[in-house]
């Protein structure tokens, strides 16, 4: 009985130094980052789950969340937002360290892995919620979406009008948790094999250097 005590306790404070261990490396990791040097912003590209997985995998991309934007119902639900009632538009809010990359550069990924010219609509998914918007936090990002929108506009990038709204941010409700990270935790899922995969392999072809390690 003494041995399995003696066990049971090795193992505990085990556990207890890997846990601190674990705590140190994550605490250098983020000490890493200057809080100064973050920002924010808040994208509209039709469905979430294909914006989300590109730009989990963009170098300086240190946080990515879907959400609903600039509706008029309180935390609204999926299934709300689904009806095309509310007002909301699935957006993806991006954490990013401007060290690394800027929001000119995420604009720029932007404008190739969705496409602006189509109204209310990306591919098969149709209704306002899937609108293109660049929901901007500040003056300066609002200044630069107008230009990066004329500067695509006059490299005819996209044969048609760019639809893309330019409002500032209202209001970010963050989805449900099985949103988050959707094309990561459901892989063979129909859907992240034939839409999202496709934008995520787009996103590799176009902007290698702008690509994580180990993605």
């Amino acid at each position: 009985m003494k041995w399995i005590k003696l066990i049971v306790a090795v193992f505990a404070f085990h556990a207890i130094l890997a846990c601190q261990s674990q705590q140190t490396n994550d605490k250098k990791v983020m000490d890493t980052i200057n809080n100064d040097n973050l920002d924010t912003a808040i994208l509209a590209g039709g469905c979430f789950w294909c914006m989300d997985a590109v730009y989990r995998r963009m170098e300086g991309i240190v946080n990515s969340k879907c959400g609903y934007s600039n509706g008029k119902t309180k935390n609204p639900s999926y299934k709300e937002v689904c009806t095309g009632t509310t007002g909301h538009a699935e957006v993806i809010e991006l954490t990013f360290d401007t060290s690394i990359t800027s929001f000119a550069e995420i604009l720029e990924v932007f404008w190739r892995v969705h496409n602006p010219t189509t109204l209310n609509r990306q591919g098969n998914d149709i209704g306002t919620q899937y609108r293109s918007a660049i929901f901007y936090v500040n003056e300066t990002q609002k200044k630069q979406a107008e230009l990066s929108i004329k500067a695509v506009e006059e490299s005819k990038l996209w044969t048609e009008p760019v639809v893309t709204e330019v409002l500032e941010l209202s209001n970010f409700w963050e989805a449900e948790d099985y949103h988050q990270d959707y094309f990561t935790n459901n892989p063979n899922e129909s859907y992240c094999v034939y839409v999202v995969g496709e934008k995520v392999e787009k996103f590799k072809k176009l902007f290698k250097e702008k690509l994580k390690t180990g993605y």
